[in-house]
Protein backbone atom coordinates (compact mmCIF):
# COMPACT_ATOMS: atom_id res chain seq x y z
CA UNK A 1 0.00 0.00 0.00
CA UNK A 2 1.52 3.26 -1.12
CA UNK A 3 3.19 4.95 1.88
CA UNK A 4 0.76 3.53 4.43
CA UNK A 5 3.09 0.86 5.75
CA UNK A 6 5.66 3.55 6.47
CA UNK A 7 3.07 5.80 8.05
CA UNK A 8 2.32 3.06 10.55
CA UNK A 9 5.97 2.72 11.46
CA UNK A 10 7.01 6.32 11.36
CA UNK A 11 4.70 7.54 14.16
CA UNK A 12 5.27 11.15 13.23
CA UNK A 13 8.96 11.22 12.39
CA UNK A 14 10.21 12.59 9.09
CA UNK A 15 10.60 9.42 7.02
CA UNK A 16 7.97 8.36 4.50
CA UNK A 17 8.43 5.29 2.31
CA UNK A 18 6.51 3.55 -0.39
CA UNK A 19 5.18 0.11 -1.17
CA UNK A 20 4.39 -1.03 -4.66
CA UNK A 21 0.62 -1.18 -4.78
CA UNK A 22 -2.60 -0.36 -2.96
CA UNK A 23 -4.31 -2.81 -0.64
CA UNK A 24 -7.65 -1.29 -1.55
CA UNK A 25 -7.31 -2.83 -5.03
CA UNK A 26 -8.25 -6.07 -3.24
CA UNK A 27 -11.79 -4.71 -2.99
CA UNK A 28 -12.11 -5.88 -6.59
CA UNK A 29 -12.19 -9.40 -5.12
CA UNK A 30 -15.06 -8.56 -2.79
CA UNK A 31 -15.32 -7.30 0.74
CA UNK A 32 -14.52 -10.57 2.54
CA UNK A 33 -11.34 -11.22 0.53
CA UNK A 34 -10.15 -7.63 0.91
CA UNK A 35 -10.59 -7.70 4.69
CA UNK A 36 -8.86 -11.08 5.07
CA UNK A 37 -5.82 -9.98 3.06
CA UNK A 38 -5.54 -6.56 4.71
CA UNK A 39 -5.70 -8.11 8.19
CA UNK A 40 -2.78 -10.45 7.48
CA UNK A 41 -0.85 -7.79 5.56
CA UNK A 42 -0.95 -5.18 8.33
CA UNK A 43 -0.77 -7.45 11.39
CA UNK A 44 3.05 -7.52 11.92
CA UNK A 45 3.35 -3.74 11.47
CA UNK A 46 0.58 -3.18 14.01
CA UNK A 47 2.38 -5.43 16.50
CA UNK A 48 5.65 -3.59 15.98
CA UNK A 49 3.99 -0.24 16.56
CA UNK A 50 2.46 -1.43 19.85
CA UNK A 51 5.91 -2.37 21.14
CA UNK A 52 7.46 0.84 19.82
CA UNK A 53 4.79 2.98 21.51
CA UNK A 54 5.11 1.15 24.82
CA UNK A 55 8.88 1.42 25.07
CA UNK A 56 11.47 4.09 25.94
CA UNK A 57 9.73 5.50 29.02
CA UNK A 58 12.62 5.14 31.50
CA UNK A 59 16.30 6.03 31.60
CA UNK A 60 16.71 5.68 35.38
CA UNK A 61 14.90 4.05 38.28
CA UNK A 62 15.54 7.06 40.53
CA UNK A 63 12.58 9.43 40.88
CA UNK A 64 13.19 13.15 40.69
CA UNK A 65 12.83 15.11 43.95
CA UNK A 66 9.96 17.51 44.55
CA UNK A 67 9.82 20.05 41.67
CA UNK A 68 12.67 18.31 39.86
CA UNK A 69 12.15 18.64 36.13
CA UNK A 70 13.43 17.10 32.88
CA UNK A 71 12.40 17.54 29.24
CA UNK A 72 13.91 15.80 26.25
CA UNK A 73 13.52 14.24 22.83
CA UNK A 74 13.53 10.45 22.46
CA UNK A 75 13.91 8.48 19.25
CA UNK A 76 13.58 4.73 18.86
CA UNK A 77 13.76 1.98 16.26
CA UNK A 78 11.87 -1.33 16.44
CA UNK A 79 13.94 -3.62 14.23
CA UNK A 80 12.73 -6.53 12.12
CA UNK A 81 15.66 -7.17 9.74
CA UNK A 82 16.07 -10.81 10.79
CA UNK A 83 12.42 -11.50 11.57
CA UNK A 84 11.41 -13.32 8.42
CA UNK A 85 8.15 -14.47 10.01
CA UNK A 86 7.11 -10.79 10.25
CA UNK A 87 7.91 -10.03 6.62
CA UNK A 88 5.62 -12.54 4.91
CA UNK A 89 2.54 -14.70 5.37
CA UNK A 90 1.15 -17.66 3.46
CA UNK A 91 -1.78 -16.78 1.24
CA UNK A 92 -3.89 -19.90 0.65
CA UNK A 93 -6.41 -19.31 -2.13
CA UNK A 94 -8.71 -21.94 -0.56
CA UNK A 95 -9.43 -19.39 2.18
CA UNK A 96 -10.48 -16.75 -0.37
CA UNK A 97 -13.69 -16.62 -2.34
CA UNK A 98 -12.61 -14.94 -5.57
CA UNK A 99 -8.82 -14.77 -5.59
CA UNK A 100 -6.23 -17.02 -7.25
CA UNK A 101 -2.57 -16.71 -8.20
CA UNK A 102 -1.85 -15.86 -11.79
CA UNK A 103 0.70 -18.71 -12.07
CA UNK A 104 -1.82 -21.30 -10.87
CA UNK A 105 -0.32 -21.83 -7.37
CA UNK A 106 -2.79 -22.67 -4.62
CA UNK A 107 -0.68 -21.07 -1.87
CA UNK A 108 2.58 -19.16 -1.52
CA UNK A 109 4.32 -16.65 0.73
CA UNK A 110 3.44 -13.01 0.03
CA UNK A 111 4.69 -9.78 1.58
CA UNK A 112 3.38 -8.13 4.71
CA UNK A 113 3.63 -4.38 5.27
CA UNK A 114 7.16 -5.06 6.56
CA UNK A 115 8.25 -7.38 3.76
CA UNK A 116 10.02 -7.35 0.41
CA UNK A 117 8.42 -10.02 -1.77
CA UNK A 118 7.38 -8.43 -5.05
CA UNK A 119 6.15 -9.36 -8.51
CA UNK A 120 3.37 -11.62 -7.20
CA UNK A 121 0.27 -11.30 -9.34
CA UNK A 122 -3.23 -12.44 -8.48
CA UNK A 123 -6.39 -12.74 -10.52
CA UNK A 124 -9.90 -11.86 -9.41
CA UNK A 125 -12.52 -13.90 -11.19
CA UNK A 126 -16.19 -14.82 -10.91
CA UNK A 127 -17.34 -18.32 -10.04
CA UNK A 128 -17.65 -19.30 -13.70
CA UNK A 129 -14.29 -17.88 -14.73
CA UNK A 130 -15.82 -15.73 -17.46
CA UNK A 131 -14.70 -12.34 -16.13
CA UNK A 132 -11.38 -11.59 -14.44
CA UNK A 133 -9.00 -8.80 -13.45
CA UNK A 134 -5.33 -9.22 -12.54
CA UNK A 135 -3.06 -7.00 -10.42
CA UNK A 136 0.14 -7.16 -8.36
CA UNK A 137 0.01 -7.68 -4.60
CA UNK A 138 1.63 -4.94 -2.48
CA UNK A 139 5.10 -5.32 -1.02
CA UNK A 140 6.40 -3.59 2.15
CA UNK A 141 9.13 -1.61 3.86
CA UNK A 142 11.97 -4.09 3.39
CA UNK A 143 11.62 -3.64 -0.38
CA UNK A 144 12.84 -0.06 0.23
CA UNK A 145 15.73 -1.35 2.42
CA UNK A 146 13.93 -0.16 5.54
CA UNK A 147 14.13 -2.77 8.31
CA UNK A 148 12.92 -0.85 11.33
CA UNK A 149 9.89 1.08 12.57
CA UNK A 150 11.04 4.50 13.80
CA UNK A 151 9.37 6.66 16.43
CA UNK A 152 10.08 10.03 18.00
CA UNK A 153 8.44 12.21 20.66
CA UNK A 154 9.01 14.75 23.41
CA UNK A 155 8.93 13.53 26.99
CA UNK A 156 8.66 15.41 30.28
CA UNK A 157 9.19 14.24 33.88
CA UNK A 158 8.31 16.14 37.08
CA UNK A 159 9.02 15.08 40.66
CA UNK A 160 6.15 15.13 43.16
CA UNK A 161 5.97 13.79 46.69
CA UNK A 162 8.79 11.63 48.02
CA UNK A 163 9.67 8.88 45.56
CA UNK A 164 7.00 9.73 42.97
CA UNK A 165 7.46 11.20 39.51
CA UNK A 166 4.89 11.81 36.78
CA UNK A 167 5.77 11.64 33.11
CA UNK A 168 4.14 12.83 29.89
CA UNK A 169 5.05 12.26 26.27
CA UNK A 170 3.62 13.90 23.20
CA UNK A 171 4.06 14.47 19.50
CA UNK A 172 2.40 17.66 18.21
CA UNK A 173 -0.10 16.82 15.48
CA UNK A 174 1.46 16.68 12.02
CA UNK A 175 -1.05 17.44 9.27
CA UNK A 176 -0.11 17.36 5.57
CA UNK A 177 -2.12 16.79 2.40
CA UNK A 178 -1.87 13.01 2.84
CA UNK A 179 -0.73 12.27 6.39
CA UNK A 180 -2.04 13.25 9.80
CA UNK A 181 -0.52 11.84 13.00
CA UNK A 182 -0.31 12.76 16.69
CA UNK A 183 0.70 11.06 19.95
CA UNK A 184 0.32 11.58 23.69
CA UNK A 185 0.90 9.55 26.85
CA UNK A 186 1.08 9.70 30.64
CA UNK A 187 2.92 7.66 33.24
CA UNK A 188 3.83 7.44 36.91
CA UNK A 189 7.07 6.20 38.47
CA UNK A 190 7.53 5.33 42.15
CA UNK A 191 10.98 4.83 43.66
CA UNK A 192 10.60 2.29 46.49
CA UNK A 193 14.13 2.82 47.82
CA UNK A 194 13.13 6.37 48.87
CA UNK A 195 11.21 4.81 51.77
CA UNK A 196 14.16 2.86 53.18
CA UNK A 197 16.01 4.31 56.18
CA UNK A 198 19.38 4.07 54.43
CA UNK A 199 18.18 5.12 50.96
CA UNK A 200 20.97 7.70 50.52
CA UNK A 201 23.56 5.03 51.20
CA UNK A 202 22.23 2.42 48.78
CA UNK A 203 24.15 2.16 45.50
CA UNK A 204 20.99 1.46 43.53
CA UNK A 205 17.41 2.63 43.10
CA UNK A 206 14.48 0.26 42.58
CA UNK A 207 11.16 1.45 41.20
CA UNK A 208 7.90 0.51 39.51
CA UNK A 209 6.29 2.23 36.52
CA UNK A 210 2.92 2.31 34.75
CA UNK A 211 2.44 4.23 31.49
CA UNK A 212 -0.21 4.76 28.81
CA UNK A 213 0.39 5.91 25.21
CA UNK A 214 -2.16 6.80 22.51
CA UNK A 215 -1.53 7.36 18.79
CA UNK A 216 -3.91 8.64 16.10
CA UNK A 217 -2.87 8.47 12.46
CA UNK A 218 -4.52 8.74 9.06
CA UNK A 219 -3.38 8.46 5.46
CA UNK A 220 -5.17 9.54 2.28
CA UNK A 221 -4.56 7.10 -0.58
CA UNK A 222 -7.21 8.02 -3.14
CA UNK A 223 -5.13 7.21 -6.25
CA UNK A 224 -5.46 3.50 -7.20
CA UNK A 225 -5.24 1.36 -10.30
CA UNK A 226 -8.88 0.66 -11.05
CA UNK A 227 -10.97 1.72 -8.06
CA UNK A 228 -12.54 5.16 -8.20
CA UNK A 229 -14.01 7.02 -5.24
CA UNK A 230 -13.77 9.88 -2.81
CA UNK A 231 -12.17 10.49 0.59
CA UNK A 232 -10.38 7.14 0.52
CA UNK A 233 -8.26 6.94 3.65
CA UNK A 234 -7.07 4.80 6.51
CA UNK A 235 -7.45 5.89 10.12
CA UNK A 236 -5.51 4.04 12.82
CA UNK A 237 -5.68 4.27 16.62
CA UNK A 238 -3.29 2.64 19.07
CA UNK A 239 -3.64 2.36 22.84
CA UNK A 240 -0.70 0.87 24.73
CA UNK A 241 -0.09 0.11 28.43
CA UNK A 242 3.39 -0.38 29.88
CA UNK A 243 4.15 -2.06 33.23
CA UNK A 244 7.79 -2.10 34.32
CA UNK A 245 10.10 -2.76 37.24
CA UNK A 246 13.38 -0.85 37.01
CA UNK A 247 16.74 -0.80 38.78
CA UNK A 248 19.59 1.68 38.27
CA UNK A 249 22.85 2.81 39.83
CA UNK A 250 23.01 6.12 41.72
CA UNK A 251 26.29 7.68 40.63
CA UNK A 252 26.85 11.40 39.98
CA UNK A 253 27.84 11.27 36.28
CA UNK A 254 27.35 7.96 34.48
CA UNK A 255 24.77 5.36 35.44
CA UNK A 256 23.40 2.05 34.24
CA UNK A 257 19.82 0.82 34.35
CA UNK A 258 17.73 -2.23 33.57
CA UNK A 259 14.01 -2.86 33.13
CA UNK A 260 11.72 -5.87 33.16
CA UNK A 261 8.11 -5.46 32.19
CA UNK A 262 5.06 -6.17 30.08
CA UNK A 263 3.56 -4.22 27.17
CA UNK A 264 -0.10 -4.60 26.23
CA UNK A 265 -1.79 -2.79 23.37
CA UNK A 266 -4.74 -2.63 21.02
CA UNK A 267 -4.81 -1.29 17.47
CA UNK A 268 -7.89 -0.32 15.51
CA UNK A 269 -7.72 0.44 11.78
CA UNK A 270 -10.64 1.77 9.73
CA UNK A 271 -10.78 1.71 5.93
CA UNK A 272 -12.94 4.73 5.16
CA UNK A 273 -14.36 6.55 2.15
CA UNK A 274 -16.20 5.61 -1.02
CA UNK A 275 -14.80 2.90 -3.32
CA UNK A 276 -16.26 2.21 -6.76
CA UNK A 277 -14.94 -0.97 -8.33
CA UNK A 278 -15.00 -0.19 -12.06
CA UNK A 279 -13.21 -3.23 -13.45
CA UNK A 280 -13.35 -6.99 -12.96
CA UNK A 281 -16.30 -9.29 -12.27
CA UNK A 282 -17.58 -7.61 -9.09
CA UNK A 283 -18.27 -4.01 -10.01
CA UNK A 284 -19.96 -2.32 -7.06
CA UNK A 285 -19.63 0.58 -4.61
CA UNK A 286 -18.44 0.32 -0.99
CA UNK A 287 -18.69 3.03 1.67
CA UNK A 288 -16.45 2.73 4.76
CA UNK A 289 -15.94 -0.93 3.85
CA UNK A 290 -14.36 -2.49 6.96
CA UNK A 291 -12.37 -2.13 10.19
CA UNK A 292 -9.60 -4.24 11.71
CA UNK A 293 -8.94 -4.67 15.43
CA UNK A 294 -5.92 -6.42 16.96
CA UNK A 295 -4.52 -6.99 20.45
CA UNK A 296 -0.85 -7.59 21.25
CA UNK A 297 1.24 -8.03 24.35
CA UNK A 298 4.40 -9.57 25.73
CA UNK A 299 7.31 -9.46 28.16
CA UNK A 300 10.15 -6.97 27.67
CA UNK A 301 13.63 -6.70 29.19
CA UNK A 302 16.07 -3.86 28.63
CA UNK A 303 19.46 -2.44 29.63
CA UNK A 304 20.85 1.04 29.15
CA UNK A 305 23.25 3.75 30.24
CA UNK A 306 22.80 7.42 31.10
CA UNK A 307 25.32 10.27 31.16
CA UNK A 308 24.65 13.40 33.21
CA UNK A 309 26.70 16.56 32.70
CA UNK A 310 25.16 19.39 34.68
CA UNK A 311 21.80 20.24 33.10
CA UNK A 312 22.58 18.08 30.05
CA UNK A 313 21.73 14.34 29.88
CA UNK A 314 22.22 11.60 27.26
CA UNK A 315 20.92 8.05 27.36
CA UNK A 316 20.72 4.94 25.19
CA UNK A 317 19.17 1.52 25.76
CA UNK A 318 18.26 -1.75 24.08
CA UNK A 319 15.09 -3.72 24.81
CA UNK A 320 14.45 -7.38 24.05
CA UNK A 321 10.85 -8.08 23.03
CA UNK A 322 8.86 -9.54 20.15
CA UNK A 323 10.29 -6.54 18.27
CA UNK A 324 13.68 -5.56 19.71
CA UNK A 325 13.97 -1.82 20.25
CA UNK A 326 16.95 0.53 20.34
CA UNK A 327 16.27 4.00 21.74
CA UNK A 328 18.31 7.07 22.54
CA UNK A 329 17.54 10.49 23.91
CA UNK A 330 18.88 13.89 24.81
CA UNK A 331 17.33 15.96 27.61
CA UNK A 332 17.79 18.93 29.90
CA UNK A 333 16.76 19.19 33.53
CA UNK A 334 17.55 20.24 37.04
CA UNK A 335 17.68 18.47 40.39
Amino acid sequence: MKRFAMLLGVLGSTALGTAQSNVNDLLAAGLADAQRFTTDYLSPAQTGIVYSLGSSWLNTAKAKPLAGFEIGFIGSMAGFKNKEDKKSFVLNTAEYENLRFEDGSTSKSVSTALGELSGINVVVEDENGFFSQSFELPTGLASENINFLPAGFLQVGVGLIKGTEIKARFLPKIDTDEVEVGLYGFGILHDFTEHLPADKLLPIAISGFIGYTHLDGSYDFTNTNFIDGENQRIEARYNTWTFQAAVSTRLPVINFYGTLGYISGKSETDILGTYRVTSGPFQTTYTDPFSISQKDGGVTAGVGTRLKLGFFRLHADYTLAEFNIFSAGVSFGFR
